[in-house]
């Protein structure tokens, strides 16, 4: 496996990644004017991500 340079000349070596995680506002919890994070018994979350690539 090579090292593949990527932004600012950082190299990313065998194995290297990174991660998308979708979430609710992170402090949502104490911010009365952010949508609410709390699932109540009954109630059904559903959410849908959709991640578009692309190479310039």
């Amino acid at each position: 496996m090579s090292n593949i340079k990527g932004k600012n000349g950082k190299i990313y070596g065998p194995f290297g990644s990174f991660c998308l995680e979708t979430q609710r506002y992170p402090d949502s919890i104490n911010h009365d004017n952010f949508p609410d994070c709390v699932l109540r018994p009954g109630q059904t979350y559903r959410q849908t991500t959709s991640f578009t690539f692309g190479v310039l």
